[in-house]
């Protein structure tokens, strides 16, 4: 049983979410104090470094020594990074051409269009 007076636990997927948020507002590299202080001191010192850690081997951040701690960075922005969990999907199933026609089959039309217009620009075929 639970105590009612205790916050309920937050899933990884939504702390990650929050500190690569607090990362994003930085004016540059910010340590994990800095995180932490932006999230409202509510996760521990070293939660935030776990999840720190966790998002450097994901490749959503990197990180620069600075003097006896590190400074931290998103990697990439929102769309980046759910890129890198799309290919990592895809790069898990043995039959690459079923679930990239499932994928397909899903889309709404104009979700389909935006595609079609995305992969001709990036083979070349757009151009005038």
């Amino acid at each position: 049983m639970t105590d009612p007076g205790q916050r309920p636990r937050r899933g990884q997927g939504e702390l990650e979410a929050l500190v690569l948020s607090a990362l994003r507002e930085a004016d540059g590299p910010a340590t994990a104090g800095w995180v932490q202080e932006r999230l409202g001191g509510d996760l521990a010192y070293t939660t935030v470094i776990t999840i720190l850690t966790r998002l450097l081997g994901k490749g959503a951040v990197t990180r620069e020594r600075v003097g006896r701690s590190f400074a931290w960075t998103p990697a990439s922005d929102q769309a980046g990074l759910a890129a890198r969990k799309m290919r990592k999907v895809l790069d898990a199933e043995s039959d690459r051409e079923a679930v990239l026609a499932s994928f397909l089959t899903g889309l709404d039309p104009d979700d389909e269009r935006l595609l079609r217009d995305l992969l001709d620009q990036a083979h070349g075929e757009g151009e005038g």
